[in-house]
């Protein structure tokens, strides 16, 4: 397998990725945030129909807005990475060989050797690539040929790493 593609030099590409990277890092800031506001409003509630209620009431207060807050940080970051990113666009590109993924964004340039790679998960943009329990990389299947995209998720679904098929 050799597949080549290039990488235009656009401002929201950079947002993207940072979007989708963080993403996968800040799933678990709205799940938190949920559960706390959940139990905070079931207890302000509860408390409500007691007598002691009034006491307690200043402790289920802040549980609902921390549960807010936490639910709120995720998109929040996520906004923050698209605006800041927009002015590092330029153009690179991608080399996928049996072997690796090699990068080249400007003048720098990286590679993942497929054998460090343990899962890549698959969304409606990217092909997300972890490296222990981190995510590495993105490939961007918008940018590849329909065969050559068919040709890695047939390599990806042969090593047992495609996670879902969520985006195809």
């Amino acid at each position: 397998m050799h597949i080549r593609f290039d990488v235009p030099a656009d401002p929201a590409y950079p947002g993207r990725v940072a979007a989708a990277i963080s993403g996968v890092q800040l799933r678990k800031y709205g799940y938190v945030g949920a559960v706390l506001a959940a139990v905070g409003a079931i207890g302000f509630a509860v408390s409500r129909g007691f007598a002691w209620g009034e006491q307690i009431s200043p402790l289920w207060i802040p549980m609902i807005m921390g549960g807010l807050l936490a639910m709120l940080y995720g998109p929040w970051v996520r906004w923050r990475a698209r605006r800041r990113s927009g002015r590092y666009a330029v153009e690179g590109a991608y080399e996928i060989t049996d072997d690796n993924i090699m990068m080249r964004s400007g003048s720098e340039s990286g590679g993942i050797a497929w054998d460090g790679v343990d899962q890549v998960e698959d969304t409606p943009e990217f092909w997300i690539v972890y490296v222990g329990r981190m995510p590495a990389t993105v490939i961007p299947r918008r940018l590849m040929s329909a065969e050559d995209a068919e040709t890695l998720r047939a390599f990806m679904t042969e090593r047992g790493l495609l996670q879902s098929a969520a985006g195809a």
